[in-house]
């Protein structure tokens, strides 16, 4: 099987169901930064061991898949791959384990630490990108409410994901500083 197709040369590309829509469309910038983001993930994977938080990005990279399929669906009452609770809910249970096992903030901390918490803090950032473009995608047409769940409690696992990882790794957080250069 071919990679290319020559379908696209024209600046249109096929959702689910076979519409064909421009390639600078509202849905495709949605999920395209949810793919560049588990890009992001399989790159943070890359540099942690095999053990606990490699797993939950494995699964949450699965789950991101889904989330690109789901949104290249234009079609609500279309069955096909969606994000339900049972994801965010997921997500929500890691959180609270991560939360309980750190060190309460006091303040902001800067993106950083080990190579995969600061790639932890990239895809953090792509994800808030991705929740903001699905929000102006559901501004204009239908999609599944629990996206934008999911985008959302994401972004807050993978900040605590990192500070996690710093916190395994013994490497200190860095507080910003609002005065004089050092």
């Amino acid at each position: 099987m071919r990679i290319y197709t020559r379908t696209g040369d024209q600046g249109t590309t096929g959702l689910l169901g076979g519409l064909r829509v421009s390639k600078a469309s509202l849905r495709i910038f949605a999920y395209g930064s949810v793919d560049e983001l588990n890009s992001v993930l399989g790159m943070a994977v890359s540099q942690l061991q095999d053990g606990e938080a490699a797993s939950w990005l494995r699964a949450i990279q699965n789950e991101l898949h889904i989330l690109c399929a789901d949104l290249a669906n234009p079609d609500p009452d279309r069955a096909g791959p969606r994000i339900c609770a049972a994801h965010v809910e997921r997500l929500e249970h890691l959180c609270d384990r991560l939360d309980a096992e750190l060190p309460p903030l006091k303040h902001f901390i800067l993106p950083g630490g080990t190579f995969a918490a600061a790639l932890l803090h990239f895809a953090r950032t792509v994800a808030r990108r991705a929740e903001r473009e699905v929000v102006a995608l559901a501004e204009e047409e239908a999609i599944n409410p629990q996206a934008l769940c999911y985008l959302n409690r994401l972004s807050d696992l993978l900040f605590l994901l990192a500070r996690w990882v710093n916190l395994q790794a013994k490497v200190a957080e860095m507080a910003p500083w609002y005065g004089d250069l050092p």
